[in-house]
């Protein structure tokens, strides 16, 4: 695989943090890899600096059908055909991501929020074994308690055409940068369609719980079944919801597995951009030290 598209959804409030995202694209990946990121109309003008040869800014509803109108005033948009439920926004950021395998010429994509950095030279060949990508893919990682992760098995079982899943434990897909083949996609889209017998779009939209992530792991597990390589270190993740001072930043990126290409401090932590700010750099001397 040579050809890698990067995707990241994301809005203005997060234009930022994509900054430093979009700069360590720029460093370690190669000149032919481009940035994807996909912005709701009214936040065009915050991303417009990054449009260049290794980034395209996409506006979010250009990769809708025109059956979908936008709500003035909201990020919300309503499908005419079956206007309930409305296409919300963090459904439509899930949306883009299985979307952008249709409209994108690569080999392989990268999906990345925009509060996570590439910290090391990243390339679809490093994550490809016997020509298969790996698959983020935590074992027992979904227990009963976590219940929109066991809600999100069960829609993706049905937009699949699969029985109910077993009692938790269950798998988990979801993290914060992870690889998928454009290929899978595109089947997964077709099989979606072929269950539910309505456009996938449409039938994807139309879930009020849904996770793009699961969706993908599962189509790979249950339905392809094609037994991927497993990878679950190529991002540092912390999903804490508190601020973390400098020190405690920095002592995360102490942390950073030899393996991981990324790092990610959730944006909902609110930790301030001097704190960001060092763990990247701490990241970068853990790096060079390796």
């Amino acid at each position: 695989m040579s050809k890698l598209a990067v995707i990241t959804p994301s809005y203005a409030l997060d234009a930022e943090l994509f900054a430093e995202l979009h700069r360590s694209v720029l460093e370690f990946t190669s000149e032919d890899t481009i940035h994807h990121v996909f912005v709701p109309p009214s936040d065009r003008a915050a991303f417009a600096r990054f449009e260049g040869p290794r980034c395209h800014v996409w506006i979010r509803s250009e990769l809708l059908p025109r059956r979908y109108l936008r709500l003035p005033g909201a990020d919300l948009y309503v499908n005419y055909r079956r206007p309930w439920p409305p296409l919300r926004g963090w459904v439509m950021q899930q949306t883009v991501k299985i979307a952008s395998a249709g409209l994108i010429d690569a080999d392989a994509m990268l999906i990345v929020d925009s509060d996570a950095v590439l910290v090391r030279p990243t390339s679809a060949a490093s994550f490809t074994v016997d020509g298969r990508l790996c698959l983020y893919r935590l074992e027992n990682g979904v227990t009963a308690e976590m219940e929109r992760h066991v809600i999100w098995h069960r829609v993706a079982r049905e937009l699949l055409g699969l029985p109910s899943p077993p009692p938790p434990p269950l798998p988990d897909y979801v993290t914060a940068l992870t690889f998928w083949d454009p290929e899978i996609v595109r089947a997964m889209q077709r099989r979606i369609t072929q269950v539910t017998g309505r456009d996938w779009l449409d039938a994807f939209n139309s879930q009020l719980h849904v996770s793009e992530f699961i969706l993908y792991g599962v189509f790979v597990d249950e339905v392809l079944k094609a037994d991927p390589p497993i990878n679950t270190t190529i991002c540092h993740l912390s999903y804490n919801h508190e601020p973390w001072d400098v020190a405690q930043a920095v002592a995360f990126a102490d942390r950073l597995p030899q393996e991981a290409v990324g790092m990610m401090i959730s944006a909902k932590s609110h930790t301030p951009a001097e704190a960001r700010a060092a763990a990247i750099a701490r990241c970068a001397q853990v790096v060079e030290s390796s």
